[in-house]
C-alpha cells in the first residue's frame, strides 16, 4: 500500500514556473513507475508525464513536451514535476499516481488527492 500527497500547486502567470512534489509513504515506492495526470473542469483526466521505477525512461504528451520534466528521488520517496513556460490551458488539478504504467489513468492503482494549478493570462 502506498499513500501519495501532492504539494506545490498555486496561481502563476502565463510564462511562469511551478514545481509540484508528490511525497509517498508506505512500501515499495522505489519499484513503482510514477506518473502525473491532470484534470480540468468538465474534462477527462489527462496524462502528463510518467517515469519508470529506475528513472531511466520518461514519456510526455506533445502538449507538455519540452516544458514539463518529471523526476524522482527514491531516497526521499518523492517524485517531482517541474513545469516551465506555463500556459492558461495548463490550468487543472494535478494528480500523482503510482502502481501502474502507461498513459491510461485506469492503469494506476494509487492516487494522491491532487493539487490545483491555475495559470492566469
Amino acid at each position: 500500500q502506498v499513500q501519495l500527497v501532492e504539494s506545490g500547486g498555486g496561481l502563476v502567470q502565463a510564462g511562469g514556473s511551478l514545481r509540484l512534489s508528490c511525497a509517498a509513504s508506505g512500501r515499495g515506492f522505489s519499484i513503482y513507475n510514477m506518473a502525473w495526470f491532470r484534470q480540468a473542469p468538465g474534462k477527462e483526466r489527462e496524462f502528463v508525464a510518467v517515469l519508470t521505477w529506475s528513472g531511466s525512461r520518461t514519456n510526455y504528451p506533445d502538449s507538455v513536451k519540452g516544458r514539463f520534466t518529471i523526476s524522482r528521488d527514491n531516497a526521499k520517496n518523492t517524485v517531482y514535476l517541474q513545469m516551465v513556460s506555463l500556459k492558461p490551458e495548463d490550468t487543472a488539478v494535478y494528480f500523482c499516481a503510482a502502481g501502474g504504467g502507461g498513459i491510461d489513468p485506469q492503469g494506476y492503482k494509487y492516487w494522491g488527492q491532487g493539487t490545483q494549478v491555475t495559470v492566469s493570462s
